[in-house]
């Protein structure tokens, strides 16, 4: 696995512990030698991971739209900081770099993301493995959730199983490099679908 895209939060939550094990994150990506993509902040669980990255380092790419650049919330020393007109570019560019994704906790953007690129799964856009990094068993719920859609025929069994997850980054680094397709990837096309 060359690159890794990771979702998280511009917030740092109640708990510590989500600020300290996104800087592992972090560390550890840059240490297994894995480009990081990331939404470009320096704010949050997203800066400590990758200021985190970078001092062990790490290659580190960050895609913010030009809104949230302003007011300083772009991340100014990473390795590359890609500005794109809108959070869809972001988005498609992200998945366009990454060869996996993992989730961090983090609020309505993060979950936006993280359930973009697993729909995405879901119906042949990308392969690519999808992790969720379960600090203090954040995941638990969504995953209670998914489980839920499955038992009222609104998603397939298989939604499941498109998702590792761990609280530990190095067993999650792990899962989602032997997860790695076999086949091709599929490209995103985003003039295929205006």
């Amino acid at each position: 696995m060359r690159s890794i895209c990771v979702f998280a939060g511009s917030g740092t939550g109640y708990n510590s512990d989500y600020l300290q094990y996104a800087s592992w994150l972090g560390q550890r990506i840059a240490e297994h030698q894995i480009h990081l993509i990331y939404g470009g902040s320096r704010l949050g669980l997203m800066g400590a991971m990758a200021d985190a990255a970078l001092q062990a380092g790490g290659k580190v790419t960050g895609i913010m739209p030009a809104g949230l650049l302003h007011g300083e919330r772009g991340h100014q020393g990473l390795t590359q900081l890609i500005r794109v007109d809108s959070m869809h570019e972001r988005k498609a560019m992200m998945q366009e770099m990454a060869d996996a994704f993992i989730a961090l906790p983090g609020g309505l953007g993060t979950l936006e993301e993280l359930f973009e690129v697993l729909c995405w799964s879901q119906i042949g856009i990308h392969h690519k493995p999808l992790g969720l990094y379960n600090i203090n068993r954040y995941y638990e719920p969504l995953l209670q959730l998914i489980q839920h859609t499955v038992h009222e025929g609104f998603s397939e069994a298989s939604s499941l199983s498109r998702l590792v997850y761990s609280d530990d980054a190095d067993t999650l680094l792990e899962q989602v490099s032997h997860d790695m397709p076999i086949t091709s990837d599929l490209r995103w096309d985003p003039s295929a679908w205006t």
